[in-house]
């Protein structure tokens, strides 16, 4: 493990923050970040979604800290400070999506090497939630689960979902794989899109947040999916969706007015998660843990309490 930089002054993360390079396993440079290493609580393992970095997590790691628990992040390969995948560095790429869970060992094992406080749990977010939905189901070794936004499934009209499928398919049979997925480009969402039509947040300080990281460091930011990846991702969800649900303590949360992922999926996997619980936030867009102060305060007590509870929490270390 070699350092790695943390622009801790875009963050805002406790201040205690380090930041380290990892080489997956087919030699994938990758970056984990660490916040509150001296936790007695435990460690929560934050998987981020696609466009994310390291960065952005630093406020709810101020959470986590309030609580007594440690948050090791990660940039995902293709984005972040990760090593690209396409020579369009915008371009949010993978060749597989099972290629994630190099990753997940990677960061595994720098929480072993740093001997992270236990318990360990996972907080996973919209393609943090795929990524970390197979991670659990394959053996990740923490002693619960929270998800946000999971990626489960990508929201889409009925009618254009097969048109997803077979233009994903056709065109990286044709070796077109890298360009962009349809309506999307290399711009980052947060840069491009107006706050009035957002579908991420509700708090205009949040959404400013986001713009201001990217804005000093446009090189941890991408655009849109490429159509390799979208065909990636719609397999390994079709994939998933057959498998049980892991004998895990399962939260959810989900907005009610969410616009990126499928809610009929989350539905009908948390129906299917034995003892799991589905948290539905009032008016909240993709991001709930980015919403207001309020409904932030509210959703990391919740969490928090969640891994604190007597079974899965520290008591039961």
């Amino acid at each position: 493990m070699k350092a790695a930089p943390l622009f801790a002054q875009v963050a805002d993360g406790p201040d205690n923050g380090a930041a380290w390079w990892l080489q997956a396993r087919d030699g994938v440079r990758i970056r984990v970040g660490l916040w509150h290493r001296e936790a007695a609580a435990g460690t929560v393992l934050l998987f981020p979604g696609r466009t994310e970095y390291v960065e952005k997590y630093g406020r709810a790691a101020q959470h986590f800290a309030s609580r007594g628990f440690a948050t090791l992040t990660v940039d995902w390969r293709g984005q972040g400070l990760a090593d690209r995948l396409t020579g369009d560095a915008m371009a949010g790429h993978v060749l597989h999506f099972s290629d994630y869970q190099q990753d997940v060992e990677a960061m595994v094992g720098a929480a072993r090497a740093l001997d992270l406080p236990r318990p360990w749990h996972l907080l996973a977010h919209s393609m943090g939630g795929c990524i970390g939905l197979r991670a659990v189901m394959d053996g990740l070794d923490v002693r619960s689960v929270v998800f946000s936004g999971p990626m489960w499934g990508i929201h889409m009209g009925p009618a254009l979902r097969p048109f997803a499928w077979s233009l994903a398919w056709g065109l990286r049979r044709l070796g077109l794989g890298h360009v962009y997925a349809p309506s999307t480009a290399g711009e980052h969402y947060v840069l491009s899109e107006p706050f009035e039509t957002n579908k991420l947040t509700n708090d205009r300080e949040m959404w400013d947040y986001m713009a201001r990281q990217i804005e000093a460091h446009p090189e941890l930011g991408i655009g849109g999916p490429s159509l390799r990846w979208l065909h990636e991702a719609l397999r390994d969800m079709r994939t998933l969706a057959a498998r049980p649900s892991p004998a895990l303590p399962c939260l959810t949360i989900v907005g009610s007015d969410e616009e990126i992922v499928d809610v009929g999926r989350i539905h009908d996997r948390m129906a299917r998660w034995p003892g799991g619980r589905l948290e539905i936030v009032p008016g909240g867009r993709h991001e709930t843990l980015m919403d207001t102060p309020a409904v932030q305060a509210r959703l990391f007590e919740m969490i928090c309490n969640f891994y604190d509870r007597p079974g899965n929490g520290a008591a039961a270390a």
